[in-house]
């Protein structure tokens, strides 16, 4: 039997497509192997965000042509669609396939073990309006499934290389949607996750249909399924539909990641996001009168071309003003090929670094005073790993409805689980819980405890 090994570089959509690409082999009966073994065929799905993400997809492109000079070293993704001359030229890569046609892609493999000539699959991505099916109904590695609804991204931002990498934003059909939602809690998948490169995006392409329309059908069409989490949401998507509906949702959980980028007027203005700080805050201040509870992450950006001690300042205090839950701090970093790497006043790295330390010092100041608020209180956790801590074999980690990351010590059977705990002792970035009782779904009372 043909073998082939997967290496998955970048973010949750391309682990999310990975599988879909493994879902394919595995209908042409194929065998997966892991990528540290020998395979007749590596996949390589890669990540452009950064100039870091070309040179690390580059390293285990060169890595996978070691391993086994005679396998079909196939490269996909973003930094394949962006780039497919560099990736053809590295000695040893046979196939290459963007982030798009991925149907084809073990048409080109065969076609290449005939012919023994590389092939370039590559298009142009802007000329695409359909969104590309591609079928998960399980995941190899995940207890939390995620669900692709829609790709591209319409935005423009002067920092970022995803709108040429992805294309533009086209959404998945809803009926395809609600279809592998079901196949997903059928594989026994509690919590799901909807993911995109815009997500939330979800509709803007469609006539008669938007996320709001979505999320509600979701809840109410998909039997069985327990949590809906949203990967993204930009604030301008925030509208008061979707509010409504997260305020009546028994489903959706408390959690939702808000891109902020900056807490500056004027960075924004370079960045070439679309809305103000006071736009910004307006729409959290609503989320949270409908959702007192809601846990609110975000990314931010520091050291962006032309940032003055000034305007650092002014986004920490105004994400120290909002109160997230935790942040993901990101240093500027050039991607060639985008405006901001050719604007002036680049900021040094020295200072880049001191004020992403100091920002990371809030985000952990932030996450502990939002946790602090439910010392004590039961919460629901979906268990979905072990500690690696020898120390403690029988710890148990997962995320509660709300995001915080907790350990608690429980039994193997619980991963996957919706299990309820009381969260003793706030910490960072694991919380201390205390396992309670499980929840039996069909009438959701207790069917076990502990003292």
């Amino acid at each position: 039997m043909t073998t082939v090994a997967f290496h998955t570089l970048g973010c949750k959509v391309n682990h999310y497509e990975t599988e879909g690409i493994w879902n394919m082999f595995k209908a042409n009966g194929y065998e997966r192997v892991d990528f540290e073994k020998q395979a007749d065929i590596y996949v390589i799905n890669t990540c452009t965000v950064t100039n870091t993400g070309d040179k690390k997809s580059r390293q285990v492109i060169r890595r996978a042509v070691r391993k086994n000079p005679e396998s079909v070293v196939c490269v996909t993704g973003c930094y394949a669609q962006t780039s497919p001359g560099e990736i053809m030229e590295i000695p040893g890569v046979d196939v290459v396939v963007g982030t798009q046609n991925r149907k084809e892609m073990i048409g080109y493999i065969e076609e290449h073990m005939k012919t023994r000539q590389p092939i370039n699959g590559v298009a142009n991505i802007m000329k695409n309006r359909t969104f590309e099916e591609m079928d998960v109904p399980a995941f190899t590695d995940r207890t939390r499934a995620s669900l692709k609804i829609q790709e591209g991204c319409n935005n423009f931002c002067t920092f970022c290389i995803i709108p040429w990498s992805r294309g533009l934003l086209r959404s998945r059909d809803p009926e395809n949607v609600l279809k592998q939602a079901r196949q997903l809690v059928e594989a026994g998948y509690k919590e799901i996750v909807l993911t995109g490169i815009h997500t939330a995006g979800y509709g803007e392409d469609m006539k008669d249909y938007n996320f709001a329309n979505l999320l509600y059908d979701l809840e109410h069409k998909v039997e069985g399924l327990k949590r809906i989490r949203i990967s993204s949401i930009e604030a301008s998507q925030i509208t008061d539909e979707v509010i409504d509906i997260l305020d009546q949702s028994k489903k959706i959980v408390r959690h939702l990641h808000i891109p902020l980028q900056a807490g500056s007027d004027s960075v924004l203005k370079r960045m070439r996001r679309k809305y103000s700080t006071a736009y910004y805050r307006e729409k959290i201040e609503k989320i949270r009168q409908a959702l007192p509870d809601l846990a609110i992450t975000s990314d931010v950006i520091v050291g962006f071309p032309g940032e003055t001690d000034k305007e650092f300042n002014e986004t920490y205090q105004f994400i120290e003003d909002l109160g997230y839950a935790e942040l993901h701090v990101f240093p500027f970093s050039r991607r060639t090929g985008t405006p901001a790497a050719r604007m002036d006043n680049q900021v040094d790295n020295d200072t880049k670094n001191d004020r992403v330390h100091q920002m990371i010092t809030l985000s952990e100041k932030l996450a502990m005073q939002y946790a602090k608020q439910f010392e004590n209180e039961l919460l629901e956790v979906i268990p979905e790993e072990h500690s690696e801590d020898p120390d403690e074999p029988n710890m148990l980690i997962g995320y509660t409805d709300n995001y915080l990351k907790v350990k608690f010590e429980g039994t193997p059977d619980m991963i996957g689980q919706i299990v309820r705990i009381k969260l003793l002792k706030v910490d960072y970035p694991i919380n201390e819980g205390q396992f309670v009782r499980i929840m039996d779904e069909a009438t959701n009372q207790p069917i076990s405890a502990q003292s």
